[in-house]
C-alpha cells in the first residue's frame, strides 16, 4: 500500500489532486492510503514553497499546480 499525502490548505486544485490520485489507482489497482495535510507547519516541514504538494511514501514528488496521470502513474508504480 501506498503512503500519499496531498499537502495544501483545502483549496479546489489541492481536492482535484487527491480525486486524481485515487483515480489513477483504482486505474492501476494500487492500494493507496490518502492523507490530506492542511496544517502550514507540517506542509512547510516537507520543503515545498507551492500547493499542492505530494508526498508518495516520505517522498516529496510534485509541487504547484495538479499533476499529470502519466507522472502520477510513474510515481505510484514506483
Amino acid at each position: 500500500m501506498k503512503d500519499v499525502k496531498v499537502l495544501g490548505p483545502g483549496c479546489k486544485r489541492c481536492v482535484a489532486t487527491a480525486d486524481l490520485v485515487r483515480a489513477e489507482a483504482e486505474r492501476l489497482g494500487i492500494p493507496v492510503q490518502l492523507e490530506k495535510v492542511t496544517d502550514y507547519a507540517e506542509i512547510a516541514r516537507y520543503g515545498i514553497a507551492a500547493t499542492p504538494g505530494l508526498v508518495i511514501d516520505g517522498k516529496v514528488v510534485h509541487a504547484g499546480g495538479l499533476p499529470k496521470a502519466e507522472d502520477l502513474a510513474r510515481w505510484l508504480a514506483a
